[in-house]
């Protein structure tokens, strides 16, 4: 049986320039969707997966994503005071118990590759997690949580993956299948944003991963790839050639690209019609500004 994955890394050192001038203050990563932070989607997925250790990997004016870790004694004081005890639970589950959460710093900008390696002192010889709080994923089970379940079956190396229209593999990581089981396809080749003509299957890696201590020895050995940068596809796609298991895993939910305003937006409306204490108004709203447009039309 596969040891069992209690260790994360959180990539969060991106400059987030997509959404300037919002990300000149504020960490794209506690930018909020709806009333909770990207990180917090992630925090809490990575929780119901049994993940008890949480590494991120930051840079230069991240201070913000760690303070909001931090406990808060003097609001929660108010707040109890006041009897907002619903309001008072909210805050504590975001709150990180010490030695529960490490930070490390990405002294230099050298793609996802170089992310997780930073962090491999933390990681030594276990199998890890890995997540990109970009991707948020609405699922009745998390989606690392399903991975996690059937990790514990195959062990190896696992991709969340999911299929895309030709047109996108040049923004993925796309597989290269050798056999498809279903929920899960075994991996013989990964190729990372190929031209549509050259992608070998419609499948692409988004970003969950569980991952094998040696894919981070992989990590020592590889040089820049696409982009100038050091690629995780690269030190995964090495597992498959040193014969160690490689699988993708179709998982059930909806992936929101939140690291794009449009795709934010679309998440922002689909979280916000989920939340029964917003729904009714949401959709009321959605509703007329429907009907004006087709009434201008």
């Amino acid at each position: 049986m596969p040891k069992r994955v209690t260790k994360a890394i959180f990539p969060v050192a991106g400059m987030g320039t997509r959404f300037l001038p919002a990300t000149k203050s504020v960490p794209k990563e506690i930018m909020t969707l709806v009333d909770r932070p990207l990180i917090q989607y992630a925090i809490d997925e990575a929780r119901a997966a049994g993940i008890k250790e949480f590494i991120f990997v930051t840079s230069r004016g991240k201070g913000a994503l760690e303070d909001y870790f931090d406990h808060a004694p003097q609001l929660e004081q108010e707040l109890r005071k006041k009897g907002k005890t619903e309001l008072l639970e909210t805050l504590q589950n975001t709150n990180m118990e010490s030695g529960a959460i490490a930070y490390i710093r990405q002294h230099r900008a050298l793609g996802l590759g170089h992310a997780v390696w930073c962090a491999r002192r933390l990681i030594a010889k276990e199998p890890f997690a890995v997540i990109l709080p970009d991707d948020v994923i609405a699922a009745e089970k998390p989606c690392l949580q399903q991975m996690v379940e059937a990790y514990e079956e195959t062990g190896g190396n696992m991709v969340a993956a999911m299929e895309v229209p030709a047109e996108q593999a040049s923004s993925y990581g796309m597989l290269d299948v050798a056999e498809d089981m279903g929920q899960m396809v075994k991996v013989k080749g990964m190729v990372e944003k190929p031209k549509s003509e050259d992608a070998p299957s419609n499948l692409a890696v988004i970003g969950r991963y569980i991952l094998a201590p040696t894919v981070l020895q992989n990590l020592n050995q590889i040089k820049s790839g696409s982009g100038g940068e050091i690629q995780l596809t690269d030190a995964i796609a090495n597992e498959i050639e040193q014969d160690r298991n490689v699988y993708g895993y179709r998982f059930k939910g909806q992936r929101f690209d939140c690291g794009s305003k449009s795709g934010f937006l679309q998440a922002t409306v689909a979280f916000g019609l989920a939340r029964e204490d917003l729904r009714e108004d949401l959709s009321a709203y959605l509703e007329s500004i429907s009907a004006a447009d087709k009434a201008a039309q």
